[in-house]
């Protein structure tokens, strides 16, 4: 469940699961939670030009297994590696002749936390970071994102 005072700061899109998600490329904030109606556990931005640009480009990051070791892509895989039943299925993978790369464990974590995104929209990269220090800055929520309440 997304608390008001998150609902309040912006105007949100619809939740769309993030495997399937194609925002615009344009500067803004996008919040992630865990299932179709789990909680909030992620807010990021999608600020400054990117290869494909703005939030675009920072959600295929991550849909392309290539972002492990930042932000969003380190939560997804540090919570990954700490589910018993996920870190057996790599380890069976390993012990039968048949590793995964590093990309395909990254989509495979990515799976494995059914992540949902939705997003508000902002004029430039300087407003999507406020945005997203205002939505860090709500109480009561158990963050992913590594500087927990602080921002990037």
């Amino acid at each position: 469940m997304i608390s008001r005072e998150i609902l309040d700061v912006a105007p949100w899109t619809e939740w769309v699961p993030l495997i399937s998600a194609d925002p615009p490329p344009s500067p803004g904030v996008y919040l992630a939670r865990q299932g179709a109606g789990g909680p909030v556990v992620y807010v990021g931005v999608g600020a400054g030009p990117r290869k494909g640009g703005g939030l675009r480009g920072r959600l295929r990051r991550y849909t392309s297994g290539k972002a492990l070791a930042s932000g969003l892509g380190e939560g997804i895989f540090d919570r990954a590696l700490a589910d018993r039943e996920w870190l057996s299925e790599r380890l069976a993978e390993v012990e039968s002749g048949r590793p995964m790369r590093a990309v395909q464990w990254g989509k495979a974590s990515l799976v494995w936390a059914d992540l949902w995104v939705c997003w508000a929209l902002t004029k430039d990269g300087e407003e999507a970071l406020a945005l997203e220090k205002r939505v860090l800055a709500v109480p009561r929520v158990d963050w992913w994102n590594r500087a927990g309440r602080g921002g990037h």
